[in-house]
């Protein structure tokens, strides 16, 4: 495994981190400080069994019983100093198909958060260290299986492939709320390095080419307007991420890769029930090798619906349609295979979802959902290396058991 600049600068932060909250509470508990009483700590496990009828999802979920390789573990801490300061971290231990290796724990964030103004008409703050992007509505929250309507987000904005590159940023996120009679508005405006991991690579097909991917200073923004207490939400969010991959092979050179989406979200809310959509308008490509083979610059179409209706108290259910068009100048993918790069069908993905949730007690959530897709837009690369033994049209069905404490 390749260490990179920005493992070590994330080893650091967490050991930065989890030191000043031992330190924290040892001096506090000596001090019998009141502070002591702000620590929280928290925790999750999910595990999930995934089935399809063809191709593969989060491991050999075609064959046999179906796969066991969708696993969630977090724990959580945090702490106040001082009343306008927060230190806050969490490990993920995420196992999503492959070999396991992705289940090795890692700072999913780490942030120091201070808040220069607070008072009843508006906030203003900055987070230093690990920060989760701001990316339409679910990113910030994606890690914890009772913050998501469904088992899996739609894949069309919350690309599960490569999770890494929106998930989080090394650096500084500054935040603002502003509170209005008859709503809120928030903005977020974030600075830092990417993480650009193994799944990035794989995606864009350099796992078998010599060389390091490494993060570049990226920028992301939002806006969010709750309006009547959030039974209207709408948001808007950009961001420009970065990376470039050193090569190791003669001839071939260096290359830049480039994301630039623009989100749209919308969303609707009863006591009863939820309507919430999506649009993105996503840029992306890799620049400069010599090779033109490896060069491209396209921009993607993604968008869902989603209607949410709860019912007897703890119960949910869901229906979606969520689609993905890798390129809008060639949104049937006839082109791409001409070219002789894979099938039409791995540039384009439409997914109907039907799903259920059981809220058990607050601690113990189960759920279920199933999804009928035609096209591999969105297949985990790791899971099918080869794109051209894929199928169109397949099913998917997951259950999954989530506890938190």
């Amino acid at each position: 495994m390749i260490v990179s600049k920005s493992l070590r600068w994330t080893e650091a932060c967490a050991g930065l981190l989890l030191g000043g909250l031992l330190l924290i509470t040892s001096a506090q508990a000596r001090a019998e400080s009141p502070v002591l009483d702000t620590l929280q700590m928290h925790g999750f496990l999910s595990q999930a069994l995934v089935i399809t009828d063809r191709n593969d999802f989060f491991g050999p979920s075609s064959s046999g019983l179906g796969s066991l390789k969708f696993t969630e573990i977090g724990a959580n801490a945090s702490i106040r100093p001082h009343q306008d300061v927060l230190i806050a971290a969490q490990v993920l231990s995420r196992r999503a198909g492959g070999d396991g290796s992705d289940a090795e724990p890692v700072l999913d964030y780490g942030i120091i958060d201070y808040q220069m103004l607070s008072n009843q008409r508006r906030t203003l703050g900055i987070q230093v260290g690990r920060f989760k992007n701001p990316f339409g509505f679910y990113n910030q929250t994606r890690d914890v299986a009772f913050t998501r309507p469904s088992i899996l987000l739609p894949q069309s904005i919350y690309f599960d492939r490569t999770r890494s590159l929106a998930l989080s940023a090394d650096g500084a996120l500054v935040y603002a709320e502003e509170r209005l009679s008859k709503g809120t508005v928030r903005a977020y405006a974030g600075v830092g390095d990417t993480q650009a991991g193994d799944d990035l690579r794989r995606t864009l097909r350099l796992d078998a080419v010599r060389g390091d991917l490494k993060s570049k200073t990226s920028a992301i923004a939002q806006v969010r307007y709750e309006h009547d207490g959030g039974r209207f939400v709408a948001a808007l969010t950009t961001a420009s991420a970065n990376a470039r991959f050193e090569s190791g092979t003669p001839g071939l050179g260096n290359g830049d890769f480039f994301f630039e989406p623009w989100v749209f979200s919308l969303q609707y809310n009863e006591e009863l029930w939820s309507l919430t959509g999506e649009f993105a308008l996503r840029k992306s490509g890799l620049e400069g090798f010599n090779d033109p083979r490896f060069n491209f610059d396209v921009t993607g179409e993604s968008w869902y619906v989603q209607y949410t209706r709860r019912f007897h108290d703890d119960w949910q259910w869901l229906v979606r349609y969520d689609s993905l068009t890798s390129n809008r100048d060639d949104r049937s993918g006839k082109a791409f295979e001409a070219s002789g790069a894979g099938p039409a069908h791995s540039q384009f993905a439409d997914d109907i979802t039907l799903g259920l949730q059981w809220n058990v007690n607050p601690r113990v959530l189960l759920a279920a959902e199933y999804h009928y897709v035609d096209g591999t837009g969105w297949l985990p690369i790791q899971d099918n290396p080869d794109p051209s033994e894929t199928s169109r049209r397949w099913n998917m069905l997951l259950f999954q058991l989530s506890l938190r404490f």
